[in-house]
């Protein structure tokens, strides 16, 4: 009896280090704008969550260095391992295609498109070892063609190539991987690339069916949906959260 007791004892410990293990969700560029507001949503379906950032609370690191960025995957780790990961950190760098330089190109690559990879990468063990994965992926309606930005496009397509890759994969071993499109949401990042003065600027809003700019709460909801353990059968898959610009085919 004692035996059973015990055995039934480990079988129900290893049952919570399971679950508690299935909870836990990184957030990379977790403290602005729609990783924070992820973070919050995240929180509030009763995840933990854990962040990446260059400021705010979390774990501190330059995510264009794959060496800071390889510290902190490490220092995330160290609690034990993840099974939900939210890649959200990116820049712009806007300028025309003639003006664009190098240097420019790699920060936005390094930044938008390596870092997912990377931090996929050191999770995939712990998600294979549960039998339980998601991962979603911040790309942009830009990845369907925007003027002034080549690297930014040119990331936020690769992004949503390595997504479908995953999914084809990973999905045996219980892992999805999907992609959320925003369109124009109102984040610093989109005011400092979009000027509130710039004839573009007014384009892109006077373009939303909806007749509202895009809050960092509506791309949680997004994600929201995406992480959830009954969201099992979909991945492979990119949600354009866009107020439907997109069905008038203008990038945003």
């Amino acid at each position: 009896m004692q035996h059973l007791q015990s055995a039934l004892s480990q079988h129900l410990s290893q049952a919570r280090r399971d679950q508690a293990m299935k909870q836990r969700v990184l957030i990379t560029g977790g403290a602005h704008g729609i990783g924070k507001a992820s973070a919050q949503r995240c929180i509030a379906e009763g995840y933990e969550v854990l962040i990446i950032d260059q400021t705010g609370d979390g774990i501190r690191a330059d995510l264009s260095c794959p060496d800071q960025t390889a510290e902190a995957l490490e220092k995330a780790l160290k609690t034990g391992p993840i099974t939900r990961l939210l890649n959200n950190v990116g820049t712009v760098e806007a300028a025309s295609a003639q003006d664009q330089t190098l240097a420019q190109f790699d920060r936005v690559i390094a930044l938008n498109l390596r870092c997912a990879m990377q931090c996929t990468q050191a999770l995939i063990p712990g998600m294979t070892d549960a039998g339980f994965g998601r991962i979603v992926s911040i790309a942009s309606r830009a990845a369907l063609g925007k003027t002034l930005r080549s690297a930014y496009a040119a990331s936020k397509a690769g992004l949503i190539g390595l997504s479908r890759v995953w999914a084809l994969e990973l999905g045996r071993l219980g892992i999805t991987s999907n992609v959320i499109g925003p369109g124009p949401i109102a984040t610093e990042l989109f005011k400092q690339a979009n000027p509130a003065d710039s004839p573009r600027t007014k384009q892109i809003l006077d373009n939303i069916p909806v007749g509202r700019m895009g809050e960092p709460e509506d791309v949680a909801a997004a994600v929201a949906f995406f992480m959830r353990e009954d969201s099992a059968f979909v991945t492979g898959q990119v949600l354009y959260v866009c107020g439907g610009a997109g069905v008038g085919g203008v990038a945003t």
